[in-house]
């Protein structure tokens, strides 16, 4: 529906689509995304000029949605120690132990117009199938005897779409160095060894991510180089990422 509809709205016009469960959700790969009452569940629509710095580097899109998704909640008096983290290259994760969230970006370019659609779903308020936000306060609360308040999913989805504004600007303005510092506060990879080309390929060392919002990685003797995920195949617990 989303779809169909951002064609024929007004330029000046915002789209966002919230629902409160899903019986289809979609991951990557056509995996199938769990959406329980509980979960933050959205698609927005946006527009980026082809010549621009994030028309040039449309990638980074799910990078900048995954950090909005994370400040949305550190950014929040009292909340900035909450263990939220991003995972190359579109998840959110409970420090670098469980998957609590992720996003999915479809992009049309017409004429010199990037059209995109970003679905992104969190789990808030359910507890199933992993872990949510709240449950990550209440650990927090418990461990450093505060009283910080749980989280609703509307006041996310707000805060999510207000930070992304904001961070696109950057982008815009100042290009990849202008978010990657914010970015390498949060995520999870930092000093992470993987391996290339299979589980028994080479070892190499996560560096951070290019210009293109690929992911760096040096290999011992060869140097730094840029890799990205085959379909599903990236997963930080095998250590496998594999070139292409």
């Amino acid at each position: 529906l989303i779809g169909r509809l951002m064609l024929d709205l007004p330029e000046e016009m915002g789209l966002i689509a919230i629902a409160v469960r899903q019986t289809q959700g979609k991951g990557r790969g056509g995996n199938v995304w769990l959406s329980p009452v509980g979960c933050a569940l959205s698609t927005l629509h946006i527009t980026i000029p082809l010549h621009s710095n994030l028309g040039q580097r449309i990638p980074f899109i799910q990078h900048l949605v995954s950090l909005a998704v994370v400040e949305s909640v550190r950014s929040i008096p009292g909340y900035e120690d909450i263990e939220l983290r991003v995972k190359w290259p579109n998840d959110i994760y409970y420090s670098d132990l469980m998957k609590l969230g992720g996003v999915l970006v479809n992009s049309t370019l017409i004429e010199t117009t990037f059209h995109i659609l970003i679905g992104f779903g969190f789990n808030v308020n359910n507890s199933n199938p992993t872990i949510c936000i709240n449950d990550l306060i209440t650990k927090f609360n418990k461990e450093e005897g505060k009283k910080l308040k749980p989280l609703t999913a509307d006041c996310l989805i707000a805060r999510t779409v207000t930070v992304l504004e904001r961070l696109i600007d950057i982008f815009q303005e100042k290009g990849p160095n202008g978010i990657l510092p914010r970015y390498y506060k949060y995520w999870v990879h930092s000093g992470k060894q993987v391996r290339l080309r299979g589980e028994d390929g080479p070892t190499a060392w996560i560096v951070g991510i290019d210009d293109y919002g690929y992911l760096q990685v040096h290999e011992e003797g060869k140097g730094i180089e840029s890799v990205h995920p085959d379909g599903n195949s990236f997963d930080m617990l095998r250590n496998l990422i594999v070139p292409k």
